[in-house]
């Protein structure tokens, strides 16, 4: 038996392996510096807690498998894309210049086109996109997916999953995916209850040590989206859960858009791919994707992102859309935590005469991630950005409006997690009516709102400083 010397001694030798090993692993990845740095600064002050946690969550990098599978599903989805790209259906809009920069890179990122023809109608209380939602579950014809982070076994979940009951008693197929982590509750308790009324319903990413899929146990699916019939879909922050979910005094405000004609299809492509991650069966067929629709004039485009795709697609589309701005920016999101490019994006529109306004909610239901992003406060006051937050419930809609001409909604924050690890899906809106309504929105939501001077951040206690600047070094590992 080891004395309490030898032990000690033992002990001290291996914690430095282990730093002169993870050194050697750590530089050698493809990263950020500053990622790299911040796992760095973890194992050299705690080897072991940090050698635990890089294994568990330290590979941004997704299992041979999957990338397979993406591939293959690629090389499907532009069969389909092909069989619509002439379909007298399928507007294709002849924008602004600047506009179609910002298509043509989005295509390059996200593999789908712009679609005109389609009805956009932007929804923001809980209770009138779960209203609408079960009225074309009721409705439906064909089929109904669902994917979302969090099915919450509450009121609001159990009113989802009574329609979709319904709707297999008819004979309509309900095929429901939802995130390990975000819907664990439901998937033990309400989960069986609807699997056992005929309800396909599957947990994407599960979670386990000896049954993970993936190279790190923190990848979520991070999406909200359900798709009717192939010819309506919905797909913005909202979770299926009650408004005051985890917070009794504390409501959370969205933003939701329902969309009809042919842009549905590209959500529904979205559903198609993680349903066949996880399942290993491809739906296709003219009831999967029927012949789309002429339902309004908004061109829509869908981006969507995640470990999958060789970049930070999202991150680089907003990145340029800040670059082109021209007069006037406005982004809400809940959790605020920038990379380095997407920063300079925003200190640079302001040199260049771009008012730009940021809305953050001021309390929040993340304490870590809210430190995290208020340590990046007094960049942005210095640079001249307009910091506005929201007193009036946490503010959960993530959008932004890029001058009168593109609006941006959907599912991802503006954060490192949201950016590089995170599945999402967003909507481009080439609109400048439905951009106008989103501003109205972001207006109402300014109106609500404190805005945060240079002076008034300047004055918080020492303490609080501290502990923020800490978080913001822990910020590409949030």
């Amino acid at each position: 038996m080891l004395s309490w010397s030898e032990f000690w001694s033992w002990y001290t030798a291996s914690e430095w392996v282990i730093r002169l090993v993870m050194l050697v692993i750590v530089v050698n990845q493809r990263r950020p510096p500053r990622s790299a740095m911040a796992w760095l600064m973890v194992i050299f002050f705690l080897p072991w807690p940090g050698l635990v946690l890089y294994l568990l969550i330290g590979e941004n990098h997704l299992p041979r498998r999957r990338m397979e599978q993406h591939a293959r599903l690629v090389e499907e989805l532009l069969a389909v894309r092909r069989r619509f790209e002439d379909h007298p259906s399928a507007v294709h809009p002849e924008l602004a210049p600047e506009s179609m920069a910002a298509v043509t890179l989005a295509e390059h990122l996200g593999y789908m086109p712009i679609l005109g023809g389609n009805d956009v109608e932007l929804m923001t209380r809980t209770e009138d996109v779960i209203d609408r939602l079960i009225a074309d579950i009721d409705a439906a014809e064909h089929h109904v997916h669902l994917l979302f982070y969090i099915f919450a076994d509450d009121e609001t979940g159990r009113r989802v999953a009574e329609a979709l009951a319904r709707a297999v008693e008819r004979g309509v197929p309900c095929r429901v995916l939802v995130d390990s982590v975000g819907s664990a509750r439901m998937l033990k308790r309400l989960g069986p209850q609807m699997v056992a009324q005929g309800i396909r319903l599957h947990e994407t990413l599960p979670v386990g040590i000896f049954r993970r899929r993936m190279a790190r146990i923190d990848l979520r699916n991070h999406r909200k989206l359900a798709v009717i019939d192939g010819r309506i879909a919905y797909t913005g922050s909202q979770n299926i859960v009650n408004a005051d979910y985890g917070h009794k005094d504390l409501a959370w405000h969205d933003m939701m858009a329902r969309l009809a004609g042919p842009a549905v299809l590209e959500l529904q492509a979205v559903f198609v791919a993680d349903w066949y991650f996880d399942t290993d069966e491809l739906l296709d067929g003219d009831d999967v994707f029927p012949d789309p629709p002429v339902a309004g004039t908004t061109p829509v485009q869908t981006l969507p992102s995640g470990p999958s795709y060789p970049t930070e697609n999202y991150q680089r589309l907003v990145v340029a859309a800040l670059y082109g701005a021209r007069r006037h920016v406005i982004l809400t999101t809940p959790y605020f935590v920038p990379d380095e490019p997407f920063m300079q994006a925003l200190q640079v529109a302001v040199l260049r005469g771009v008012e730009v306004e940021l809305i953050v909610p001021k309390r929040s239901d993340r304490w870590l991630v809210t430190a995290a992003s208020r340590a990046y406060y007094g960049e942005l006051l210095d640079a001249g950005v307009k910091l506005h937050l929201y007193n009036a419930g946490l503010l959960h809609s993530k959008t932004m409006s890029i001058d009168d001409a593109v609006a941006f909604l959907g599912t991802s924050n503006f954060d490192i997690r949201s950016f590089a690890l995170n599945f999402e899906v967003n909507l481009l809106l080439y609109d400048k009516e439905v951009t106008e309504r989103l501003r109205a929105e972001q207006q109402e939501y300014i109106d609500n709102s404190v805005q945060l001077t240079r002076e008034e951040w300047q004055e918080r206690p020492i303490a609080q400083r501290t502990v923020q600047h800490v978080a913001k070094l822990l910020s590409p590992l949030l």
